[in-house]
């Protein structure tokens, strides 16, 4: 049976709680990414998403110079290495997520995504099938009635 620690990427972009929201953008255009964890040291503490910085940030007015602090997600679902693979596309497909933390005691180790599952060519239609929900989901939560 496969384990997160078999397909997570692992060395992922973070920002500190010191960092403000345009260095958090800047990461995500740098890097081509929309999720950047937040870490003090090696302990996650939250992430940020392009959402985030669109609808907390500067939809909130908040300026650039703004802390990561102000607008990142604590309330975050994360795994462990040692999770099956299968386990974490059900969670994944359960949950309407497509990125999750992996976190060993406390400190981050990687992020997992629908997409490194669907590469890899691992559980192809699980995470298909996750991946397709959460899409459908998406589009009703954005489709103006």
């Amino acid at each position: 049976m496969r384990k997160i620690a078999d397909v997570m990427t692992e060395g992922c972009v973070t920002v500190t709680p010191k960092d403000n929201i345009y260095e958090a953008a800047v990461a995500m255009r740098d890097h081509d990414i929309g999720f950047v964890p937040v870490v003090e040291g090696k302990k996650l503490i939250g992430v940020i998403t392009d959402r985030d910085l669109v609808i907390r940030g500067y939809a909130g007015k908040h300026s650039g110079s703004t802390s990561v602090m102000e607008v990142l997600s604590d309330d975050v679902q994360t795994v462990s290495s040692n999770l099956s693979v299968d386990e974490a596309v059900s969670l994944m497909g359960a949950k309407q997520i497509r990125r999750l933390p992996v976190v060993d005691n406390g400190e981050l180790k990687g992020i997992v995504s629908l997409g490194d599952l669907a590469v890899r060519e691992i559980f192809v239609s699980e995470a298909g099938e996750a991946l397709s929900g959460i899409s459908e989901h998406e589009h009703r939560e954005h489709t103006i009635h």
